[in-house]
């Protein structure tokens, strides 16, 4: 006879799983609760995370706790659970963005299908080929955004060079501005091979010397050394995920859109890389912004193509953002 509710360890592999998800310079902004006498797992946003410079509003902290809970979703499904995500409970702590109970499922979900590509999704900071990515797969990008409420629109010629435009904008900005470039180093000048958290100086890749894709020098990160710069793609492809709300639902919404959209990708063979620079500057974030798009508010530049593998960058062990009670 199945169990109503997963036991802990059916449960902790399932965040294992979710742990892998991008999150904004590798910060791990998430946490979970589980409650074994009533089967909810509540996910949470870890305050000891934040980034009142760069994420004030917590919006990018909210996508990656998103991106968290749709790798839970993809696991529990491949296990032969249904989960269903609900708004938090009266009484719950502000830091609560959902709750999650699981049943037995019926009948083999379809995201289960994405499993094997939680594990093989990295962040690509290399160089992509200049390959156009076929119509059919963009197709099933759009609709694996629709999927989860949100919208993935793919930029035309005109709309990259406004887009690279809105990115150097904000390299510009970030430039001049010691306390966002302060709080990026945290996670990126002390992150090395032993490091659990951050960007570590093998997964920066090249500096680029040439190319139109958006690649993000990080203040005080350490590239590998003896690392060349290197030539990007002249014509990169590049989407932005957008909502048509920009509410803490809304972002929560977005990030489970973005990482169906990278499981998705990494799937049909792609690699992937997300820049929110722009999106973290109110004045530039508008200029993101598709105004043909029904997705009135944009979350995330993704640039996508053929490119080498990437290496995984670390993590946190599951029993330091997982407590049962």
């Amino acid at each position: 006879m199945t169990a109503r509710t997963p036991d802990t360890a059916t449960l902790t592999p399932w965040v294992g799983d979710a742990v892998t998800a991008p999150s904004m310079h590798n910060a791990q902004p998430w946490s979970f609760h589980y409650e074994r006498a009533t089967g909810v797992l509540a996910l949470r946003t870890d305050p000891t995370r934040a980034m009142p410079h760069t994420d004030s509003s917590t919006r990018g902290a909210c996508l990656g706790c998103g991106a968290a809970l749709f790798n839970l979703r993809v696991a529990a499904s491949h296990a032969g659970w249904e989960a269903r995500v609900e708004a938090p409970r009266e009484g719950d702590a502000p830091e609560v963005l959902a709750v999650v109970t699981f049943t037995p499922a019926e009948e083999r979900g379809d995201i289960a299908d994405l499993y094997p590509a939680i594990r093989r999704r990295h962040t690509s900071r290399q160089p992509f080929r200049d390959e156009p990515v076929p119509e059919e797969i963009l197709d099933g990008l759009r609709g694996a955004a629709r999927a989860e409420g949100a919208r993935l629109d793919f930029a035309g010629a005109w709309r990259v060079r406004e887009l690279l435009e809105a990115v150097w904008d904000a390299e510009h900005a970030e430039q001049v501005s010691p306390a966002v470039r302060q709080e990026i180093a945290r996670w990126t000048s002390g992150a090395d091979d032993d490091a659990r958290e951050g960007i570590p100086s093998y997964a920066l890749g090249p500096r680029r010397y040439d190319g139109q894709a958006p690649v993000r020098e990080f203040p005080g990160g350490r590239h590998p050394e003896g690392a060349d710069a290197a030539v990007f793609e002249s014509s990169p492809c590049l989407a932005v995920l957008g909502t048509r709300g920009d509410t803490a639902e809304d972002w929560l919404r977005a990030g489970q859109a973005m990482e169906r959209v990278l499981l998705r990708a990494t799937a049909d063979g792609l690699s992937t890389s997300l820049n929110s620079q722009a999106l973290e500057w109110p004045d530039l974030r508008w200029l993101v912004r598709d105004p043909q798009s029904d997705a009135a508010y944009p979350q995330m530049l993704i640039r996508l193509g053929y490119g080498p593998d990437a290496p995984a960058t670390p993590r946190r062990p599951v029993d330091e953002v997982l407590t049962v009670s």
